[in-house]
Formats: C-alpha cells, structure tokens, sequence
C-alpha cells in the first residue's frame, strides 16, 4: 500500500498563492521526485501531503482514504528531512528505536526491526556507536533508519543529500534507489537538482510556481520537454536556447538544442562561430561558442581529446532529428 492522491489541493499564506489548484496521482510503490528552483513550491507540496502543513482547499487521499484533516502520526508516512537531527547523546539504535518507543512497541519488535534496519543500510556494525563518531552519510542512513522502522505506507524525503559533500551524495544517490527497489515503497523526494531527478525517479513532477508543468520520466522529460521551461530546467549542462532569425529559419519563435546534438568542427558547417573556454571533464570537453546572429553563448559537448583554443574559428551543425521547437508562448511545437 502506498498509494497517494491530490485533488484540487491549494496552499495560500496570506494572499499569496503558493499552490495553485493541483491535482497528482502516485502511484503504490513509485519513487516520485518533486523537482524545480527554488521557491517553486516543491517543499511546501510535500509538508502538505505529510500534514505538516494545513490544505487551503483540496483533498489529499492516501490508500483511497481521506488524509487532509488527519494528524502527521496518524498517515503512515514517514519524512526524512535535510538535517539528520539525531540524539547526540543516543547510539545509532537508541536514535532508531526512538519512534517506536514513542509508539509503545515492544522491545522485542523495536529490536527485530533495528536489525532488519540496520542491514539493509549497512549499519549493523555501527549500532553501538554515537552520532558524532559517524560520517556524513552514515548519519543519513540513521535518518533513514528511524523513517524504515516504521514501516510506513510512503516515505518523504525532503532534500536529504543537500548538507554532504558531492562525493557523497552520489553514493547517498545510489543508496536511496538500491534501498526503494529493496523495500518496493512509495517514496516522494524533493530536490532542486536536476541531476538527483533524473537518476533516481521512476517519475519527475517539475514544478514552477506551484505549478506542474510537466509529468514524466527522466527521458520523457529529456527528450520532449512540453514547454521551454523543462527544457531549460531539464538536462545538466542545460539545453540551448535560440530566437530570432535562427529559429525563424525552423519555422519557430525559439528552437532547442542539447549540447550532445550539436556536431563541433574546424573545417566546414551550418553556423559559423569562435570558440570560447573549454572545460575538459576526462570523457567529454564542453565548448562554448559564439555564433554570429545568436545572441547566448552555445555549450557544445565534444570528445574528451577534442582541443581547441580560445579564438579559433569553429562550425556548428545541429542534428535535425533532435532540435526541439517552441512558439511565441513557450509551448512545445509537435
């Protein structure tokens, strides 16, 4: 179980809007990401649906079952936010086991779920240690931990890799989609990297303004963006965005190209240009262009020996089969 429903629900402090009129479907056993810049409403979506916050208007179902009015410990969530807040002075089973003390369970089922806990997270040898005698990472696993052992319908994550360092959260990354195909649970993660979204959702939710603006899965997203919101939001570097007389020439008012869908070379092609920094990642080279008539610079993604120095004229030619079209609104052109 673990199936969750948004039905018209709005959130307003005041008279600002935060949440528009929004319906969403989740469903049982989806990793959903709540993705979009900041101030998009993604975290306020999520205190909605966990009922730390109050719905203006709406209805939030979880298992077919009406939730809105319902207390944050009576939904069966479970939320994982963005500081571990762990006991100092507990070890790493006594800060597991603390909500199901609260809940008067017994000790032999705090320990029988401390220990299914601790070795799906690899914690087993560290349960008699304390919070400061653990890294980064594994003081998110107890987080983490805390959230498995009580067995919740859905678990909400609220940007829980922005305070580790970049290292870790790529292994935290893995962890949290390792751990979702383990214990087949509903999760819901809010991030505001895109990155994030696209390698662990079975489903993106981009949201702007309280908004949805698209529904999908990381490709889906990626490769036919709805507006030229998700395709500027969508992709790391971002899709290039061109106006004017180029997209003309496309039938457009703007067009899209990724970097990756743009052939770079020295001799001959459909945009004449000079190059600018290159930054040399090993594997790939990204380029920066400047084409005449185009008024932002393009990124071009190269071969990682690809060498080129800043002033040398270059040529451009986008791959036609990949160039995205949008009108003078924004909205994709099918």
């Amino acid at each position: 179980m673990g199936r969750i429903e948004l039905k018209g629900v709005q959130k307003e402090f005041g008279s600002v809007h935060v949440i528009p009129p929004l319906d969403l479907g989740i469903e049982n056993g989806e990793f959903v990401v709540f993705v979009g810049p900041s101030g998009c409403g993604k975290s306020t979506l999520l205190r909605l649906i966990a009922g730390l916050e109050d719905v203006t208007a709406g209805v939030i179902e979880i298992d077919g079952k009406d939730a809105t009015d319902l207390s944050p410990g009576k939904r069966g969530l479970a939320m994982v936010f963005q500081s571990y807040a762990l006991y100092p002075h507990l070890t790493v089973a006594q800060n597991i086991a603390f909500p199901m003390r609260m809940a008067g369970l017994s000790r032999d089922e705090q320990a029988r779920r401390i220990d299914n806990a601790a070795e799906v997270l690899n914690l087993t040898d560290y349960l008699g240690r304390r919070p400061k005698e653990l890294s980064g990472g594994q003081r998110q696993r107890v987080a983490i931990g805390r959230a498995i052992v009580r067995e919740p319908a859905a678990f909400l994550f609220d940007e829980p890799l922005s305070n580790l360092d970049a290292a870790l959260r790529v292994g935290m990354r893995q962890e949290i989609t390792e751990l979702h195909k383990r214990l087949e649970t509903t999760m819901i993660y809010v991030t505001h990297d895109q990155v994030e979204a696209m390698t662990m959702a079975d489903k993106i939710v981009v949201l702007n303004a309280g908004v949805i603006e698209q529904i999908g899965s990381p490709l889906e997203l990626y490769d036919t963006p709805c507006n030229l919101f998700v395709a500027s939001f969508i992709g790391s570097p971002k899709m290039n965005i061109i106006s004017g007389i180029q997209a003309d020439k496309y039938g457009a008012a703007s067009i899209g190209i990724r970097p990756e869908h743009l052939t770079i070379s020295t001799d001959s092609g459909e945009w004449k240009g000079t190059a600018g920094i290159s930054e040399h990642l090993g594997s790939d080279t990204f380029v920066r262009v400047t084409v005449n008539g185009i008024e932002d610079t393009l990124t071009i993604r190269a071969p990682g020996k690809f060498r080129l120095a800043i002033g040398d004229t270059v040529y451009l030619s986008p791959e036609l089969e990949n160039l995205h079209k949008f009108d003078k609104s924004g909205e994709r052109i099918t």
